[in-house]
Order: C-alpha cells, then structure tokens, then sequence
C-alpha cells in the first residue's frame, strides 16, 4: 500500500509541473515573443561591436536587417489576430490538461501493469541476464556478469549469484574468491559458508583443508541440520584417519533422513566406504538391515547384488531416471564391479542421451569415481 501512495503523490507532481505553466496566461502574443528576440539581437550587436568582435560597417548592417524583421513583426500584430488566437490558445491549453491529468497516468498505469509488479523482488544483473537471454550459454552469461562486476565489485548480490556458477563450472579458485567476496559484503550465512568450504575442497582437489572445515563448522554452528557441511565434516574426519568418528557422522545423517532424501545414497556409499556395511542402491528398508545382520558375509553379498540387479533391470525397461541411474553406478562401485559401474554410465548416456544436463552429470560421477577414461 505505501508503495502505492509514493506512486500517486509522484504522479500528482508530474501532472502539477504540466499544468503549472498552462494555467499562466501569456505575457505576449506570438508577434511580442518576436519583438523581444529581436531587440535581445539588438544588444548583442552592441556588446559584440563593444567588444571589437565585429566592426562598425558589420554591425550596422546586421542593425538595419534586425530592425527591418522588427518592424514587420509589429505589423502583423494587430489586435484582431490576438482575438483570433485567443480561442485557439484556450483550447490547447485545456486539451494539455486533460492528457496530463487523464491520458498520461492511465498509459503509464496501462504500461505498469503489462510489465511490472511491487511485488516481485529487486534482481541482480545475473539473474536478469538469464531472464532476457534464456537462448545464451551460461559462459556467455557468466562474461556479462564479470564485466559487470568489474564496474561494480561492490555487488555484494551479484558474487553471491556468480559464485555457486563458478563452482557448477569446476571453476573452484574463482569460486573460493567470488565466495570470500560475498560473505564480506553480504555478511555470514549457512549457504555462504558451505559453499566457499565446497569449493576449497575443489580447489585442493578433493581434500577438506583446514580452511574448509572451518567454514563448514561455521555452518553446522548456525545450522546443525545442514546436510552438505555434515557431510563433508565427515569426510574431513575420513581423511584424518578417524574412520570411525566419519562413520559415525554419517550414521547420524542417515537416521534424520527423509526417505526420498536425494543424497542418502551417496552418503550410504561413503559409510560403507569407512565402515565396510554393505548398502543398497536404493537404500535398505528397516527388514532388510534387520535380516542382513542375521546373514553370512556371502548371503549378505548375494542379497546386495539382488537388491542392484533389480535396479538394473528397471532402468534398462525405463531407464529416464537419471537419479537412478547415480544409484546404479555408485552401488557397482560399492560392490567392487567397476567393469559394470563403466557400462552402467555409457548405459545411463545412451538412455539419456537427449538430455545433455543428465548425461553432465552421469560423467561428472564417473569422473569423480575414477571411471572416465
């Protein structure tokens, strides 16, 4: 409603500044306003002569053509003319203020309401690039940003935007660096904190450094539900050899995920990684860990490899959920089969093969598991 005020009172101001000088009535008549420019020519002659810009011959001569234009203007002003006008000069007078109070305000409004919102939030040049450039790449997009940033590097909106692209790229210095900026004009956050620890991690490929356990124990200090700073919290503990406080986190992640939590399998791979638990691809249910514990180490094998041969089977009769399909590869990599991890992703790239997003992902995950090549 305020927003809608400071509109009115803008638009009352607008249509006042019109009528102002229409509501006036002239001083002169078009042949005065002539008279005035004439004699203002006058003068300057007279200061240009004064000054020795012009010589006296010049000047003469421009006087007597300025007189002669001078006298013919106040011929023609004559008073029947004035009266003539008068009429006319009335009803332009009248016609200016109806478009200003009326025509103007409701085009403007018409126009408002095609093409914008109060409600709709203020947009970083980022995300207006995507909006009106939806057709171009994102490297091209990412350019317009940059250059952006570069006239304006106190966008604290426009790193925050660029950052998580940067990282999306495999851009992981740039993605450190657009992070840090971020966090210093748009202060702390769980989302800024695990991204610029996500990223050290990239950038020293693949290792939490100390650095980035720090700004993930920032995160979980804010959030102690946030699932990637648990995560990776985890895999810091993994790498400094304590197995057991990895597995541990893990557990912990595990027990308050929802059923259809994206991640779970990724990190039940990880836990059976540190831990040597055998895990499904699609996630055990409560009977089945509950009957894998009573089985030998063979059953329990046999059972897994049941459970991801089922998986395969459905993918190759439908095979167009890509998330299935990451299931597929990390449980072969789990049991110890690469040789059918690999044929699982060129499997994957086949059935998704007009979705270039999926097939990104399928190779960012080969990659990842040391499958590429």
């Amino acid at each position: 409603m305020t927003l809608w005020i400071i509109f009115a009172v803008m638009t009352a101001a607008a249509v006042f500044a019109v009528l102002w000088p229409l509501g006036q009535k002239p001083a002169v008549a078009a042949g005065g306003s002539d008279r005035l420019v004439y004699q203002d020519q006058l003068a300057e002659i007279d200061r240009d002569r004064a000054a020795g810009l012009i010589g006296d011959a010049e000047a003469e001569s421009a006087r007597v053509e300025i007189l002669r234009r001078l006298l013919a203007a106040a011929d023609s002003e004559t008073p029947a003319s004035a009266s003539a006008s008068a009429p006319q000069a009335v009803w332009r007078r009248r016609a200016a203020a109806i478009a200003a109070i009326v025509i103007v305000p409701a085009v403007a409004l018409g126009f408002y309401f095609k093409l914008g919102s109060p409600d709709v939030p203020g947009q970083s040049a980022f995300a207006r690039a995507i909006d009106s450039h939806g057709d171009k790449s994102i490297a091209n997009l990412v350019s317009q940003v940059e250059a952006h940033l570069a006239h304006n590097p106190d966008d604290g909106q426009g790193w925050q935007v660029i950052a998580p692209v940067y990282l999306h790229m495999g851009r992981f210095d740039e993605a450190v660096a657009a992070w840090r900026k971020s966090i210093a004009l748009n202060g702390e956050s769980v989302a800024r904190e695990t991204g610029l620890g996500e990223s050290l991690v990239g950038a020293a490929n693949g290792v939490v450094t100390g650095e980035a356990k720090t700004a993930f124990l920032r995160a979980v200090a804010t959030d102690p539900q946030d699932v990637k700073a648990r995560y990776f919290l985890g895999l810091a503990d993994e790498q400094d050899g304590n197995r057991d406080a990895a597995a541990a986190k893990w557990h912990a992640l595990l027990d308050g995920a929802p059923p259809d939590a994206p991640w779970a399998d990724f990190v039940r791979a990880a836990l059976a990684r540190v831990s040597g638990e055998p895990v499904a691809a699609n996630g055990p249910s409560s009977g089945d860990i509950a009957a894998a514990e009573t089985m030998s180490d063979t059953q329990r094998t046999a059972m897994i490899r049941g459970m991801v041969q089922q998986l395969a089977d459905r993918l190759h009769a439908n095979g167009s959920d890509v998330d299935s399909w990451l299931r597929l590869v990390r449980a072969y990599v789990v049991l110890g089969d690469r040789d059918k991890a690999k044929d699982a992703a060129a499997d994957a790239k086949r059935a998704l093969s007009a979705r270039p997003d999926d097939i990104k992902r399928i190779d960012d995950l080969a990659k990842g598991l040391g499958l590429a090549g």
